[in-house]
């Protein structure tokens, strides 16, 4: 049953108990197939920086938060499969979202950012809403997300994952720039790994940028690669 319309925000989508499951059970499916950490923590950031990029660029409607919720959301298709896992997710979340009384404008929103967020599955950005949350999920890179206890037997993606120190995303209104600064560790992954593996990620966070008016930089160690 579809509750009456309201004003839901992430707080509501925190402490909603479906919700709270399919996170741990997408996250428990990555750690099962050897995936990095896509559970609260991932989440968590996704959804704070997905707002924050929205808000900083003077977006003071409701996007920013729906930008959080899909930010929130984004993994939860995981639960199901790895694969495709942006439009099953798309629909899991448009559904419990319905029956929490979100309008249906907004969650249609939520749900096409949820469902385009992944560039390998054939995501584009459409809205404020998916530019936001695509740049936040793509800027998640850090060795926290490294599940794997045995350094000997990283693959690339742990090794760059491990690697990499810091991750700090800054958004600029007056110079129409959003910067990501990476901190790698070279001894343990090269920044042509990072390359390697991450291009395409970058160059989507690049389009959802530009979508916003903005340009996107890379600086990894200091220097500027995009």
């Amino acid at each position: 049953m579809v509750a009456e319309p309201k004003v839901i925000t992430l707080e509501d989508v925190k402490a909603n108990e479906k919700v709270q499951t399919f996170i741990r059970l997408s996250d428990e499916q990555m750690e099962a197939i050897g995936y990095t950490e896509h559970g609260f923590r991932h989440v968590s950031l996704v959804a704070h920086n997905a707002r924050r990029i929205l808000q900083d660029l003077g977006f003071n409607d409701r996007q920013p938060e729906l930008a959080a919720i899909a930010g929130y959301l984004h993994d939860v298709g995981n639960m199901i499969s790895r694969i495709m896992h942006s439009k099953t997710g798309a629909m899991i979340a448009m559904q419990v979202l319905m029956e929490m009384g979100m309008p249906p404008d907004e969650a249609g929103i939520v749900a096409a950012a949820i469902g385009n967020h992944d560039e390998q599955e054939g995501g584009s950005i459409i809205s404020p809403v998916t530019a936001a949350v695509v740049i936040a999920d793509k800027a998640d890179v850090h060795r926290s997300r490294v599940r794997n206890p045995n350094m000997a037997a990283f693959d690339i993606h742990d090794r760059i994952n491990y690697a990499a120190q810091h991750a700090n995303l800054f958004v600029d209104p007056n110079e129409h720039a959003i910067t990501l600064e990476l901190a790698i560790d070279t001894s343990i992954g090269s920044v042509f790994e990072y390359f390697e593996i991450f291009m395409s990620r970058m160059l989507f966070s690049r389009k959802a940028a530009e979508f916003l008016g903005c340009r996107y930089k890379l600086v990894i160690n200091g220097v500027r690669m995009l």
